[in-house]
């Protein structure tokens, strides 16, 4: 298929260019538009409660803005001069001051915070949201443990207002694991009245409002079409936000999204196709970022505990079979980073142009992640792999994605399908809804997928723990096992803490180099944030959920 007609295949799925725009700002322009935000995007939260079952990456936006934690991170400057959360550096938040012990960290609360209801936050709160973190399973109790905060002891209440987290062991995971999204402090007394025998953590009230302490308080959520966020003037864990209102509208087509933006009727928008972003920021009418997702891979995944991909030839096949390079041209115009083919690394590397990551032997000789792998599309070798694997003529299966991101989902399974059928196998392409994508990736039952997963901690071994790990947490996605693997990620995990930098560096090339021979998934790309924003808006940060942060953000 050639480009051009391609991108025309595609205008209708991505685009919606033709359908007129809606009018979704004459209550905004009556209400002080100078403090109210208006953000328009392709899907919204299907659960207000990060501690949910199922809820999705826009449900991560609602809760980093409307509860607090005990700490969060410093603010750099990133690449283009864009404010970037500092791995290395964190401070206090809803904690007044912070002790880091050698085995404990004792957390002393400001004495003026304050639920959304105005009851007061104390260590009570503090212990049972992070019991709550860990009593729920899943995804948050699988987060926790990978900062080694796996039971109830650990969570110590010294007094009304002083907290203390005693560790499991030495783990540098521990405390940056305390400041990402899921140990959210939540109102307890509010939760508890509203629970159940069969839902003691009350997850059903807190799905449908927020019970926190944050900069804002959900005040109106309708699913899959709006929420309304008002600021809560009675935070105190940070500065006062400049934005009093948030109108976060759902709107499906992205051609609607962009006009809004083009004629000023909407303020910010993402996961606009990144074609759009590229026009837009030629136009020089918006604000254009792009940053590449940190610590973050766009993968194709296959699921290796049944046949046909149970097979390795075959999944060696498939990573042939890929058409890396149409997917960056068509798809995402160059806004990402290619995560395959690292000869034509090496061959950059030759003249000056490219770091090495590989030896010769193809053995990563560096330890950093997200890196490409070695493969490029090579659809002879996919054939013969195919072949060898006991499938000449191929195979029939579905290739699903996530229909909340169909702006490059949508496509890019588009050209995996066309190059798949260049080697036999015939893919039928399933559209999940984005507000039942988790719960169906949860199940680990879909043989053929594309997905993202970004680790919220910005460490190697993070990223194995959660995807390649024999522990199968959620996002081991492809339901992988090897005591290989394991043993390396491991391994990583007690050097790092110890701070052996040789044998860190030894354990972390080892579970790459594993992942590439394995091939459970195969890594198409880091994907790029793009954010569009008005010329009068400004304070957008990067975050490692990706998600907006309205509190520091400014309307002019």
């Amino acid at each position: 298929m050639k480009r051009r007609d391609f991108l025309k295949s595609v205008s209708g799925i991505a685009a919606g260019a033709m359908v007129p725009a809606p009018a979704i700002w004459s209550a905004a322009k009556a209400d002080a538009r100078s403090e109210t935000l208006l953000i328009v995007s392709e899907s919204g939260p299907n659960n207000l409660d990060i501690h949910g079952t199922g809820t999705n990456v826009p449900g991560y936006e609602v809760s980093w803005n409307c509860y607090d934690r005990l700490i969060t991170h410093e603010m750099k400057t990133g690449p283009g001069g864009v404010p970037y959360y500092d791995r290395d550096k964190i401070k206090p938040e809803l904690a007044e001051d912070m002790n880091v012990g050698d085995m404990s960290a004792t957390f002393k609360l400001k004495k003026n915070a304050k639920f959304h209801d105005g009851a007061p936050v104390t260590a009570k709160d503090v212990k049972w949201s992070l019991d709550r973190a860990i009593g729920v399973g899943g995804f948050p109790a699988f987060q926790m443990s990978a900062g080694s905060l796996t039971k109830p002891e650990q969570f110590v209440v010294v007094d009304d207002t002083t907290v203390r987290v005693d560790f499991a062991k030495k783990d540098r995971l521990t405390i940056p694991d305390l400041a990402v999204i899921v140990p959210c402090v939540v109102n307890s007394e509010l939760l508890k009245k509203n629970a159940s025998e069969k839902d003691p953590w009350g997850l059903e009230f807190a799905k449908q409002q927020t019970v926190g302490s944050g900069a804002y308080k959900v005040t109106k959520w309708t699913a899959g079409t709006e929420v309304i966020l008002e600021r809560n003037d009675e935070w105190v864990g940070g500065p006062a936000p400049k934005i009093r209102r948030v109108i976060w509208r759902m709107v499906p087509q992205a051609g609607n999204r962009r006009a809004l933006l083009e004629r000023g009727d909407a303020d910010v928008s993402y996961d606009l196709p990144n074609k759009d972003f590229v026009e837009l920021k030629d136009g020089g009418k918006l604000n254009i970022v792009s940053m590449p997702y940190s610590n973050g891979i766009q993968y194709l995944g296959m699921n290796v505990t049944k046949p046909p991909f149970n097979n390795p030839k075959v999944r060696q096949a498939v990573a042939y079979a890929v058409p890396y390079q149409k997917i960056m041209d068509a798809v995402l115009f160059g806004l990402a980073k290619p995560m395959f083919g690292y000869q034509k690394i090496m061959d950059a590397v030759l003249f000056g142009l490219a770091k090495p990551m590989f030896g010769a032997a193809g053995k990563p000789t560096e330890a950093v992640w997200p890196q490409a792998h070695m493969y490029n599309t090579d659809i002879a070798k996919a054939k013969v792999l195919l072949a060898e694997a006991g499938y000449p003529d191929g195979f029939e299966t579905t290739l699903s994605f996530d229909l909340g991101f169909a702006g490059v989902n949508e496509p890019l399974c588009v050209l995996v399908q066309e190059s798949l059928g260049q080697i036999g196998i015939k893919t039928t392409i399933n559209k999940i809804p984005g507000a039942n994508w988790r719960t169906e990736l949860n199940k680990k039952e879909m043989p053929l997928y594309t997905n993202v997963f970004s680790g919220w901690l910005d460490y190697p071994e993070y990223f194995f723990i959660w995807c390649y790990h024999g522990r199968n947490s959620i996002f081991n996605t492809m339901g992988y096992q090897s005591k290989e693997m394991d043993g390396f990620i491991e391994g990583a995990v007690a050097a790092g803490a110890s701070g052996d930098k040789a044998a860190y560096d030894t354990d972390v090339k080892g579970f790459i180099d594993r992942a590439f021979t394995d091939m459970p998934r195969i890594p198409l790309y880091q994907p790029y944030v793009n954010v569009a924003m008005q010329k009068n808006v400004s304070g957008y940060q990067y975050w490692f959920h990706r998600r907006l942060d309205y509190r520091a953000m400014v309307k002019a």
